[in-house]
């Protein structure tokens, strides 16, 4: 049987665009908006780069976790260090295994000691309130929120013009986020955050108002050069910036040592998933470590594919590959085996179908950042 797909509260607003939906994290979602209208990838992916972008990201998920002593219990599970943050304040953390692998990574809200959201991937949310519940002391309810918001990402140079054109706040530093009041009286969350390397903010309505909204981000957006962004855009801004995509460069088999996320992790913390396996992972030193590659000719590397030596010996495997927009080059991230003695500024090449691809290994990220 065909699988069922959630939608977005917008979706009515992307069919009336003439977006090109697929199927991503169980949910309907724009992937781009039509070529003929100025869309595409590339132009939306260039629009967030100069100007400003509006995503409907609400196939992410939400969920809630109170109670007495909610933030102390979520720094137990979570590898980031919630006590660094305060209240208002978001951080970017990951949910692991015993084993080290991830489940998932997401962002957590700190509202109060008793209360924190948390803003999981689609296809993983049900996995993260599970691991939560499974842990929650007596007291503290972990909640699967995931249809009672949505989510829309205001991206780019001209986001906070947008953001000031429908009223709603925008002097906030980097990772923080406050409430504020919609013209229905409903609350939106909005935080400076987002995953594309650019100046941007996110904000979390609730379910019902996210269609007016839309329309009054996207109406100033447009006013401002800016255009409406799928996920394909989303996904050339993340890779430019070296930014994991949970299931390509971070998985249940992919663990945060691995990947470079060591820094989204409490070390010094006594306690949280995974921690055993990851401490001794972090002093053995991992098998493999995820590096950038910058083709060097032309051609695009793709997820999944061999990379070789200047011998053809496979040393990795390709995580995430695609055009960069920004540089006109093929990019991608890798696993390298650490035996291969691989380092920034070595020539690799990845089979491309059966065709070597000159790259160069370099540390990410391929673009500069804007983000603060």
């Amino acid at each position: 049987m065909a699988e069922t797909l959630q939608q977005s509260p917008l979706n009515a607003q992307h069919e009336a665009l003439g977006a090109t939906m697929a199927a991503f994290g169980g949910w309907s979602m724009p992937i781009q908006y039509p070529a003929a209208n100025g869309g595409g990838v590339v132009a939306e992916h260039t629009a967030v780069r100069d100007a400003v972008g509006v995503f409907d990201v609400s196939h992410l998920g939400k969920a809630s976790v109170t109670g007495p002593g909610a933030a102390e219990f979520v720094n137990r599970c979570l590898t980031a260090d919630l006590g660094k943050i305060s209240a208002g304040q978001a951080q970017y953390t990951l949910c692991c295994n015993e084993s080290g692998g991830v489940i998932d990574d997401l962002i957590a809200y700190l509202v109060s000691d008793d209360e924190v959201f948390l803003v999981p991937n689609a296809a993983n949310t049900a996995a993260v309130v599970a691991a939560l519940q499974q842990a929650a002391p007596d007291g503290v309810e972990v909640t699967d929120r995931h249809r009672d918001f949505a989510v829309i990402a205001v991206q780019g140079p001209k986001s906070a013009d947008v953001l000031e054109a429908v009223g709603l706040p925008t002097d906030l530093d980097y990772m923080a986020w406050t409430d504020a009041s919609l013209p229905d009286g409903s609350s939106v969350r909005v935080c400076r955050t987002g995953y594309t390397g650019e100046h941007g903010y996110e904000l979390v309505p609730e379910w019902d108002a996210a269609p007016a909204l839309w329309e009054q981000l996207l109406s100033a957006a447009t006013d401002l050069g800016g255009r409406a962004a799928g996920l394909g855009a989303r996904d050339t801004l993340r890779t430019e910036m070296g930014y994991p995509l949970h299931g390509q460069d971070l998985s249940l088999e992919i663990s945060p040592v691995q990947a470079k996320a060591g820094w989204a992790v409490g070390w010094k913390k006594p306690e949280f998933f995974g921690r055993e396996a990851l401490v001794a992972e972090k002093a053995d030193g991992p098998r493999r470590a995820l590096r950038g590659l910058r083709a060097v000719e032309r051609g695009v590397p793709r997820a999944g594919q061999p990379v070789l030596d200047a011998d053809g010996n496979q040393v990795g495997q390709t995580t995430s590959g695609t055009f960069s927009p920004t540089l006109g080059q093929g990019i991608a991230l890798a696993l390298i085996d650490t035996a291969a003695g691989v380092a920034d500024g070595d020539e690799l090449a990845v089979d491309v179908r059966g065709r070597k691809l000159k790259v160069e290994v370099v540390k990410p990220p391929f673009v500069a950042s804007h983000v603060r």
